[in-house]
């Protein structure tokens, strides 16, 4: 027995002093090598500026900017009398088939003195407006003045104290990825602030030429309709207008007129009761690749004149067709909805610096814009202000003048007795004294799905037309 338990020492003592000498002298320092592999195993992340690493990322506050907007964005209701289908009962009984029609929306105040602005669609054809504050109190409105082209409306309330506003800021300086907010009553509830970035600029969403929105992806709903865009610092920058969207819901885009359209829509309001617009007078269209192969230009940006309008500014100024205009006082004009936009915040006898390429060089031209003074008829073409003269010729006493036919009617026209230079008296019933007449005219309720034109030939006949 103690042989055996002196061979088990023995073995033991063995053991022990083989893995002792294996350490020292053989075994390489294995731990720091497997935390090695330990760490390579984890992924590498490579910053990309080295300067940045230690500063401090800042997030952006928009309490301040909430805090001072909220109290200024109202609730407004428009009830409407629309007339519906008639039904069984209305006969049976003689009931009216009209009806009272509900629609909400937002709004901005923007004076102390109750002046609030919204878009035209959230009023139109009201018969009574009802404004609701964010304290609750509520209000009846009078309609100012709108613009539907622009969908800009000028409401106001009368208060028992000074209200709190919002100043318009200048939508001109605000600049792509810069931070907003939207403020509106969405599915008819009180105040409610959604943020995000102005994601473009000068947006035209009717194909037409005639919008500059801005974009933005703060979440805007059914009921933010006339509400406040407002920066960090709490400056109006927009009124929100449209959303794009398949079923009626924010999915990602919303579209607010710039402040700067707003505002002067809203100054010419209050001082003439409607819209004073600036005319350049160029006809022509936006540049692209292909446009400036088919016109032998390597410019792929601007707008590119093909005509001048007679009697106009840009005329006066000595702007020609083939200019490629490229800048208009300190804004840069790379389509057609950045001229059209910046222009709409120009009044007559404004003076703009028009900057523009031709045969290769640059020049810059003073335009004095003017009033506007050409339309477009359907069916008939461009017409323009008559003068008191040309009138007289005629023996009438109001109308628009015929400037240029639309070329798919013109041979009827002429075969008709109707010549260019004649006069159109009456569009839909609707007197004509001037080109701003013309565009009301063809929206006569009346004569929805129909056009009714009334011209004096070069016999001086007064002859009634009649297009379905």
């Amino acid at each position: 027995m103690k042989k055996i338990l002196t061979l088990v020492c023995v073995s033991a003592l063995g053991g022990l002093l083989t893995l002792g000498g294996y350490k020292l002298l053989i075994e390489e320092e294995q731990p720091e090598q497997l935390a090695v592999e330990q760490v390579s195993e984890l992924p590498i992340y490579v910053p990309t500026n080295t300067t940045a690493n230690n500063a401090i990322v800042e997030t952006p506050d928009f309490v301040q900017a909430a805090e001072k907007s909220i109290d200024a964005v109202v609730h407004v209701k428009n009830t409407a009398i629309v007339t519906a289908p008639m039904t069984m009962q209305d006969l049976l009984f003689g009931r009216s088939s009209q009806r009272a029609q509900v629609g909400t929306g937002s709004g901005v105040i923007i004076s102390p003195t109750g002046y609030i602005v919204t878009n035209f669609h959230v009023i139109k054809n009201a018969s009574e407006i009802s404004i609701t504050l964010n304290n609750n109190r509520a209000y009846m409105a009078e309609l100012i003045g709108a613009d539907e082209a622009t969908d800009i409306a000028l409401i106001k309330i009368e208060a028992e104290e000074d209200l709190p506003f919002l100043a318009f800021g200048d939508s001109d300086s605000a600049k792509i990825g810069e931070w907003v907010l939207a403020v509106g009553n969405p599915f008819n509830l009180t105040s409610t602030v959604t943020a995000g970035i102005i994601s473009a600029k000068s947006r035209d969403l009717g194909g037409q030429n005639t919008q500059s929105f801005i974009q933005t992806d703060a979440a805007v709903n059914p009921g933010n309709s006339g509400g406040a865009l407002v920066n960090t610092n709490g400056d109006l920058i927009g009124i929100n207008t449209a959303i794009s969207s398949r079923d009626g819901s924010y999915i990602g885009y919303s579209f607010a007129v710039p402040s700067n359209i707003a505002r002067k829509i809203v100054n010419d309001i209050m001082e003439y009761g409607n819209v004073q617009n600036g005319i350049l007078g160029v006809v022509g269209g936006a540049l692209n690749s292909n446009a400036a192969e088919q016109l032998g230009t390597d410019i792929t940006e601007g707008f590119y004149v093909s005509e001048v309008t007679e009697d106009t500014g840009a005329e006066k100024a000595g702007i020609q067709t083939g200019d490629i205009i490229k800048k208009i006082d300190n804004v840069e004009i790379n389509k057609f909805s950045d001229l059209s936009g910046y222009l709409k915040t120009k009044s007559p006898k404004d003076v703009v610096n028009v900057t523009l390429i031709r045969d290769g060089d640059e020049k810059v031209l003073p335009v004095t814009l003017l009033k506007n003074s050409i339309a477009e008829i359907p069916i008939i073409g461009r017409v323009k202000n008559a003068s008191e003269e040309e009138l007289k010729s005629f023996g009438a006493t109001y109308g628009v003048k015929i400037s240029k036919f639309n070329e798919d009617y013109k041979s009827d026209w002429l075969e008709s007795g109707i010549e260019e230079g004649n006069i159109v008296t009456r569009i839909n019933g609707k007197k004509l004294y001037s080109a701003d007449d013309v565009l009301p005219a063809l929206k006569t309720q009346e004569y929805r799905g129909s056009l009714q034109i009334e011209v004096i030939n070069k016999e001086g006949e007064k002859v009634v037309y009649n297009f379905r």
